[in-house]
């Protein structure tokens, strides 16, 4: 058992064969195409020397497939004798400096749906700024008249306060000389 913390399962079951089995196995294979020979049977044989056949074919018509594709490229099925465009593809078109004009430079960029109701809710709330500034609106004149009323209610509190503020001197004012007749300081 490894020491420490972590350990690891994954070398647990691993099983080597042994050369010796490796070896034996090769015997029984060797012995076993022996038998096909004898006996004539000649389609085991054929497998085994395909593969290289396979191999040496493949390499050779690389060159030929090569050129055999490039023709199914450009013509596959019925597509030599119809010419089918997909009017849904776009074909990017690439432009060169010197071909573009500043009339394409110059015009606007076009605005979503979104940016466009944004930039008139934003003009119309300045536009309804100002003239509820000038007074303009109804709830600036509902707004002034509420003002005009607040208004007239303090100054007519701010009288009623001096006015009460000159009584109460003046009542100060004629105890003060009773009180100065009662003691006949005067």
């Amino acid at each position: 058992m490894p020491r420490g913390k972590f350990t690891n399962h994954k070398g647990r079951s691993r099983r080597f064969t042994n050369p010796d089995e490796l070896e034996e196995e090769r015997r029984r294979d060797e012995q076993k195409k022996k038998w096909r020979q004898q006996h004539g049977d000649e389609t085991s044989e054929s497998e085994e020397e395909a593969p290289e056949k396979k191999i040496s074919e493949e390499s050779g018509s690389d060159s030929e497939s090569e050129e055999s594709s490039d023709e199914d490229k450009k013509a596959k099925g019925v597509s030599k004798l119809i010419e089918i465009e997909n009017p849904n593809r776009v074909q990017k078109k690439m432009k060169k400096v010197t071909a573009l004009t500043t009339s394409d430079m110059d015009g606007k960029p076009q605005l979503s749906r979104r940016e466009r109701e944004e930039i008139e809710k934003q003009k119309a709330q300045a536009h309804y700024q100002k003239l509820h500034a000038e007074g303009k609106t109804d709830q600036a004149r509902a707004d002034l008249a509420r003002l005009a009323i607040i208004r007239q209610q303090r100054e007519d509190a701010k009288k009623q306060r001096e006015m009460d503020q000159k009584q109460k001197e003046d009542a100060a004012k004629q105890k003060t000389a009773a009180t100065q007749k009662a003691l006949g300081k005067k």
